[in-house]
């Protein structure tokens, strides 16, 4: 094999996923297996699972030598696992992640694989033209996700249709990049990922995805607070980049409170001063 094709690290948060990740795991190794043409390792990194999720991942890790596992004990949110996973960029060129519900399915997320050869970031999109949803959110859901957007669209300007779709890959040296910036551990944490992208000036693919909504996921049966728990983060993330940021520090006591109250870790600490933007070549 070839050191010159571009590895591919993919990440998968977990958080008591032992019912269902078993067969995400198996098609997602199967499939790279037959079809991906450098090296490729999948991770699973748990956060603060209580179920059996870990004894699974490594029942079919024996299967797959690929598939490796991360385990931490405490509740970190989805965000905090990406952040700790994605330290992991030095060991591969492209650094993606799905979710672990199995709702993008492989030959979706290898196609945002192969529009990172020209560009720095592909994500997928459920709400542009030539996605395929196989079934479609129930109302609520919708309205939140739809909602949501509006309101990042407001504050941050990206011109992105689909912030929040859980599959998304990059090149490692916008990782690296942008790795010190993430703070965010909750589901808002797509968004201070691709914020920080695109301050950078890294280029970003938005691709039209295959999905399947899936029912009884953790997200769903928590939607309101989780929801609160992202505005929250929202806000949070647009005053970082303002000149108001560092008065509200003191402040920081009361914003861990509150986080508590929603079930939710509160975002890392963010640096005292926004980072200069990278100068554009």
């Amino acid at each position: 094999m070839s050191s010159s094709l571009p590895s591919l690290l993919i990440l998968i948060p977990a958080y008591n996923e032992e019912g269902r990740i078993t067969p995400v795991l198996r098609d997602y190794a199967a499939y790279f297996q037959e079809h991906m043409p450098g090296r490729f390792s999948i991770v699973v990194v748990l956060n603060g699972c209580v179920d059996n999720t870990l004894a699974v991942v490594n029942q079919v890790a024996r299967e797959f030598p690929q598939i490796s596992a991360i385990n931490f004990p405490g509740r970190i949110g989805k965000g905090g696992a990406l952040i700790e996973g994605l330290k992991l960029f030095p060991l591969a060129d492209r650094i993606g992640f799905v979710d672990a519900d199995g709702a993008t399915p492989p030959r979706a997320f290898h196609d945002l694989v192969t529009h990172c050869d020209r560009f720095d970031c592909a994500i997928g999109s459920r709400w542009i033209d030539g996605a395929r949803v196989h079934q479609v959110q129930s109302g609520m859901r919708r309205l939140v996700s739809r909602g949501g957007n509006a309101i990042v669209q407001t504050l941050f300007w990206m011109g992105i249709e689909d912030t929040q779709c859980g599959a998304k890959v990059m090149r490692r040296a916008a990782v690296e990049r942008i790795h010190p910036r993430l703070q965010i551990t909750d589901m808002a944490f797509d968004i201070n990922l691709l914020y920080s992208l695109k301050r950078e000036g890294f280029t970003i693919a938005e691709v039209p995805t295959e999905w399947t909504d899936k029912l009884g996921s953790t997200l769903t049966r928590g939607l309101i607070r989780a929801c609160l728990s992202a505005l929250l983060s929202v806000a949070r993330l647009r005053l970082v980049y303002s000149p108001f940021y560092r008065w509200l520090q003191p402040l920081r006591p009361v914003e861990t409170w509150v986080y508590a109250q929603l079930s939710s870790p509160a975002p890392l600490p963010a640096p005292a001063e926004p980072p200069p933007r990278r100068p554009k070549p």
